[in-house]
């Protein structure tokens, strides 16, 4: 943690009351007009904290924001956020940043977090939908020491740890629709986004990008949009501290990329498919240019759909929209 975070966490302890500015320096090793220059700064960003001469300061309320000091306080990981967070109230892509500050060597488990994107995206270069402080806008960077034809298995266990993120929190039945979305009742809750940089048989980084629909309101979304999308607040009726979530899904997230860097993959792919309820059911896959209708017998540890269509015939599908019958 920097000198702001040290200062964020002594502020919160005492909550509702006041630190003298002398006791703040002390703790901190800086000098009290440091001290009452990043108090300055923290209150910019939108953290309620209030002076009195003679008293000192005492913090009073969080701001709802997905800010690093609130990432990082009561955060339950080694790694994942104890590096950059990468904070925007404003961006374009939250991956296309995590690809920037990746090629220019920043560590495993920086962090790109941002309120709004203007130019989010999903699988095949579709737009993501995102408005200002209603969801969670996030990406990830990753090293890991795998060959190219196994980054796929990252895309596969982010949504196990998303999955176990929002079934814990939430109670809600949440269901992967393969390759990459989270569903609920149907309706598109989340999607992942995973993208690779490799060097000759080698993968250099993963950036991995999720969108989480968290305080939506019915009406934040498009008409089109309404039909086919929902969002924590539409199914629980209640409004979620999103900072909360990113905690909890970091640790979920990290739990797993350790799994599989030393254990192997089985343990999630078994989990992924107890979460995906897909194998044994009748899909049809739109693909570019094509459509396939059958069931699905599997999904091999690379994430591709192996189907078998009604002549009997296997098929290998890498990449497609999935229509479950029943959904």
């Amino acid at each position: 943690m920097d000198t702001r975070d040290i200062l964020l966490k002594a502020l919160k302890k005492n909550k509702g009351t006041f630190v003298s500015g002398e006791a703040l320096s002390h703790e901190l090793g800086i000098s009290r007009a440091a001290v009452s220059k990043h108090v300055a700064i923290l209150k910019n960003t939108g953290y309620a904290i209030s002076s009195t001469p003679g008293k000192g300061y005492v913090f009073r309320e969080n701001p709802d924001l997905l800010l690093p000091g609130e990432i990082r306080h009561g955060l339950d990981t080694r790694i994942f956020g104890h590096h950059l967070i990468d904070y925007h109230t404003l961006i374009t892509s939250t991956n296309d940043r995590a690809k920037e500050l990746a090629s220019a060597g920043v560590p495993e488990g920086t962090l790109v977090l941002a309120e709004e994107q203007t130019a989010g995206r999903g699988r095949k270069g579709r737009p993501w939908f995102s408005t200002a402080g209603d969801g969670i806008c996030l990406s990830l960077i990753l090293r890991p020491h795998m060959s190219p034809s196994e980054a796929s298995r990252i895309t596969l266990m982010t949504a196990v740890a998303l999955s176990e993120t929002l079934l814990g929190l939430t109670r809600l039945p949440v269901l992967i629709k393969w390759p990459n979305d989270i569903l609920i009742k149907g309706k598109k809750l989340a999607g992942i986004l995973t993208e690779m940089s490799m060097e000759m048989d080698q993968v250099d980084f993963v950036v991995v990008g999720l969108g989480l629909n968290v305080n939506s309101p019915p009406d934040h979304f498009s008409p089109e949009v309404r039909e086919i999308a929902s969002s924590l607040l539409i199914e629980t009726g209640t409004t979620w501290n999103r900072a909360a979530l990113v905690r909890e899904f970091l640790k979920w997230f990290e739990n797993y990329y350790s799994l599989i860097q030393g254990q192997g993959f089985s343990a999630v792919m078994k989990r992924w498919k107890e979460l995906s309820d897909i194998i044994g059911r009748d899909v049809t896959v739109d693909m570019l240019g094509s459509r396939i209708q059958g069931c699905v017998e599997d999904v091999d540890d690379e994430g591709v759909l192996i189907l078998r269509d009604p002549s009997g015939i296997f098929h290998r599908v890498i990449s497609g929209d999935v229509l479950l019958k029943d959904i």
